[in-house]
């Protein structure tokens, strides 16, 4: 069992793929310069959760409002695209989250950038 990878897994990964090929191709300027950075997805394949971040970095709360919607309004054609592209029978929903990870991890190299400042500055 340690050399197979679980199903659900497999269909994340190439949803993750398939959803940031189509994402590429809508209009919406809400969604425009959208990455997804995962996807989890249920092993039942019943459900997504579609992590995704924009392109050029954090921006403020109203742009990641904005683009969340944008998201969910377009979840019901990348639905249908998607059953097209990967041939599954069962298509997952979707539901769109804003990937925080990046940005918290940038403040806590700041804090510790800070703290080895103070520090250093301590020592003269």
């Amino acid at each position: 069992m340690s050399g197979t990878v679980k199903r659900a897994t497999r269909v994340a990964e190439r949803l993750r793929e398939d959803l940031s090929n189509l994402l590429r191709g809508m209009r919406d300027p809400r969604i425009g310069g959208v990455l997804v950075s995962r996807v989890e997805i249920t092993d039942d394949l019943q459900s997504a959760k579609v992590h995704v971040r924009h392109e050029f970095g954090a921006e403020d709360e109203a742009s990641r409002r904005a683009m969340l919607k944008g998201l969910e309004a377009a979840s019901g054609r990348l639905r249908r695209d998607v059953a097209r592209t990967m041939g599954l029978r069962v298509v997952p929903t979707l539901r769109f989250f804003y990937d925080e990870g990046p940005d918290a991890q940038r403040r806590i190299e700041e804090l510790l950038r800070e703290i080895k400042d103070d520090s250093s500055g301590e020592r003269s």
